[in-house]
């Protein structure tokens, strides 16, 4: 773009030079003044070694420095109150939304903020972290956000019937949800695509919530209401947060009973 807007103001000013050579002083010396111009604006762009120093000088400042007794007790271990699984899209960053400070989540981000089934080789990074967070950390609270316009909800709604994928991994990995997606095209059939996203959204979040279950640690401290279960939506174009609880009606094993 600056290429070409530079080589139009040259061949612009060199045509006017040659139609009337009495402006050549004048134009000589705008074509200098363009090409700074030009170059000024090629010199800013993205740094990203320097947005990143930049932005830790920023934190150090600004947090870091203003708040040494809590960096002071974060270095004796942590102990989060929430294990969060969110979207790893850039515009939903969970402790940005919800103000959590460090210490407070446990997060968890990947596409479409999704909780596979328990599974000890398919989706063991889940897995740990879910255990960690839970035997290890002993959090309270887990909380499942999905979020508005998600791409990887929609890329599960746009998965053919058939079941074809064009992707190596990404539609492997929503179809983790595929229940919620059966359940949006039989009931809002009516609505349109963008419509029947959105609730696909909360309705994946739903399905990730039961998929904890299958997780005996989590269905354990449910049952011993040590881990309550929540799903959330977050609506960047409303500025709407939804949250919600599920009712399980979890009957204990006979064998704990």
């Amino acid at each position: 773009m600056a290429t070409e807007s530079y080589e139009e103001a040259i061949a612009g000013l060199s045509k006017l030079l040659s139609v009337k050579a009495d402006l050549g002083g004048v134009a000589a010396a705008r074509i200098k003044q363009i090409t700074a111009e030009l170059e000024a604006v090629g010199s800013k762009q993205f740094d990203p070694v320097e947005r990143i120093k930049t932005g830790f000088v920023h934190f150090k400042k600004e947090k870091f420095e203003k708040n040494p007794a809590l960096y002071g007790e974060l270095a004796k271990g942590q102990s989060p109150k929430f294990l969060v699984f969110a979207c790893s899209d850039s515009r939903v960053c969970p402790s940005h939304v919800l103000n959590f400070q460090p210490g407070e989540a446990f997060v968890v981000r990947n596409i479409a903020n999704m909780v596979p089934p328990f599974d000890t080789t398919k989706y063991s990074g889940v897995g740990a972290a879910i255990e960690y967070a839970v035997l290890h950390l002993k959090v309270e609270n887990i909380v499942i956000i999905g979020h508005s316009c998600c791409g990887g909800i929609k890329g599960l709604m746009s998965i053919p019937d058939d079941g074809t994928i064009a992707s190596e991994f990404i539609e492997n990995w929503v179809k983790i949800c595929s229940p919620a997606k059966t359940k949006v095209k039989a009931e809002y059939s009516e609505l349109s695509f963008h419509e029947q996203c959105t609730n696909c959204e909360k309705e994946a979040v739903n399905v990730s919530l039961g998929n904890l279950l299958t997780y005996p640690f989590v269905r354990d401290g449910v049952v011993k209401q040590t881990v309550a279960l929540k799903g959330a939506h977050y609506d960047f174009i409303k500025g709407t947060f939804d949250l919600w609880d599920l009712d399980f009606k979890i009957i204990p094993s006979l064998s704990s009973a």
